[in-house]
């Protein structure tokens, strides 16, 4: 009988815990009911008494709003849902069939309220509003204020900006005027006076701000809706200007690794880059393209990484361990209870192992995973699932459980990535994919496990 596990395990005798890997691109299940892929698209961090708190846009089914929620986390890695902070209601700006993107928080200091601007608009994207909101907790339920357009002039694509004196800036684009930085009331509640402005034809949107020591660094995506573009940065000393003029930051043609900016963060001595990778077709398979950025001078650099490890405490980040890649197929491994193989174009072996779970109970078992310590790692799973919507799975090691969403890859041909983080043990473990309540899971395609 397996337990499961819903929060992060203890420590299990001496454990090393440093191989905790950020995955850019993989599926994310958080803890904590009902364990679904993250849905905190769009969304912006906060850091409160040592928990990372992320919120960000409900897209479970399609793009009008369902709610804005949020997750915390103390390692970045291993989320836990926590709550739904705003939900459908009435026929307001929250209402059935509206749209409310870009939730970003702020602390404000002098009211103890923490505050969200969110991008308020009709399904035709004709209001072009910011709403604003405010709670005691972070993850508490908000209090919706209203919303306006700042200044009289439209707001999209938006994110917060908190100076290191305590002043607050709103970043939003103004599809007819351009990309603006306007400064917020002492309270954060509404806009105060405009800052700068990038005048179209600039056309950019999704902003993002931070400051490395007396400069400030501006990020934002070109306008070319769901679709990736190669997104750019610029630098000023003054948030007033002059600012530098635009440059790509990740390499030319990668559409910044298949990613549009939602937020540029300080994890002590790391800068993090947080990204969307949208689908267009059935966003609630975006998933999140976390990577370090390094910033030398006034120059930003974004490279990519399978995955990585960021040490939250000291503030660092490291490139992730080798892997052992192992197929589902391998010599030694068994299926049971209905699950065979599988034809896959894409896969290890141009096949997978399918008709995991289900009423016959298919089985996958891999028994000779090796690890050289005793560890709390992740796991990256490579799958295919060609349904419209998420597939689960009991995803045991040595005998413990956990539960993984899976969300719909391309087709049954080519594999996604979930990450996982488990308790591997010095030498063999064994990994069992099997149901989750009953239900179908994904095909196996094969595991990669840090080797060392």
């Amino acid at each position: 009988m397996f337990s499961f596990i819903l929060l992060t395990l203890p420590l299990l005798g001496v454990v090393v815990t440093a191989s905790l890997q950020i995955v850019p691109g993989a599926s994310i299940t958080t803890t904590n009911a009902p364990h679904q892929h993250m849905q905190a698209h769009g969304g912006g961090l906060i850091l409160v008494d040592g928990v990372y708190y992320l919120h960000g846009e409900n897209k479970l089914d399609g793009s009008a709003f369902q709610s804005i929620n949020c997750y915390s986390s103390t390692n970045l890695v291993e989320w836990k849902f926590e709550n739904k902070v705003l939900s459908v209601g009435g026929s307001g700006d929250l209402g059935t069939g509206r749209v409310v993107e870009r939730p970003h928080v702020i602390f404000n200091e002098g009211t103890g309220k923490f505050v969200m601007w969110m991008h308020i608009d009709s399904s035709n994207y004709g209001e072009a509003k910011a709403g604003v909101a405010t709670s005691d907790t972070v993850c508490g339920t908000y209090n919706y204020i209203g919303s306006s357009q700042p200044l009289g002039f439209q707001s999209r694509d938006m994110n917060l900006y908190k100076d290191t004196d305590g002043t607050g800036y709103l970043l939003t684009e103004d599809r007819k005027n351009g990309l603006r930085i306007d400064k917020l009331s002492s309270d954060y509640l509404k806009v105060e006076s405009a800052t700068y402005l990038w005048p179209n034809p600039a056309a950019f949107e999704a902003a993002a701000l931070i400051k490395q020591g007396d400069t400030y660094f501006m990020f934002a995506s070109k306008e070319s809706g769901w679709t990736p573009n190669d997104n750019l940065y610029c630098s000023s000393k003054s948030l007033k200007g002059p600012w530098s003029s635009w440059e790509k930051f990740a390499p030319s043609g990668t559409h910044t690794f298949e990613s549009q900016t939602a937020a540029v963060v300080q994890i002590g001595g790391v800068v993090m880059y947080m990204g969307d990778r949208w689908v267009e077709k059935n966003l609630m398979r975006t998933t999140y393209v976390w990577l370090p950025l390094t910033i030398s001078g006034t120059t930003a650099t974004l490279h990519n990484e399978v995955n990585w490890i960021l040490d939250v405490k000291a503030g660092t980040w490291t490139t992730g361990p080798s892997e052992a890649s192992i197929d589902s197929g391998a010599t030694g491994n068994t299926v049971s209870g209905g699950a065979k193989a599988v034809s896959c174009s894409g896969c290890s072996g141009s096949q997978a192992v399918g008709y995991i779970g289900g009423s016959p109970g298919g089985k996958l078992t891999i028994p000779n995973v090796p690890s050289s310590v005793d560890t709390n790692t992740t796991i990256r799973i490579h799958y295919t699932n060609a349904d419209k919507t998420q597939r689960y799975a009991t995803v045991s090691v040595n005998g413990v459980a956990y539960i993984v969403a899976f969300i719909p890859s391309v087709d049954d041909s080519t594999p996604a990535t979930a990450a996982v983080t488990v308790v591997l043990k010095k030498g063999n473990n064994v990994v069992e994919f099997s149901a989750y309540n009953g239900g179908w899971g994904p095909n196996i395609d094969r595991i990669m496990v840090p080797s060392s």
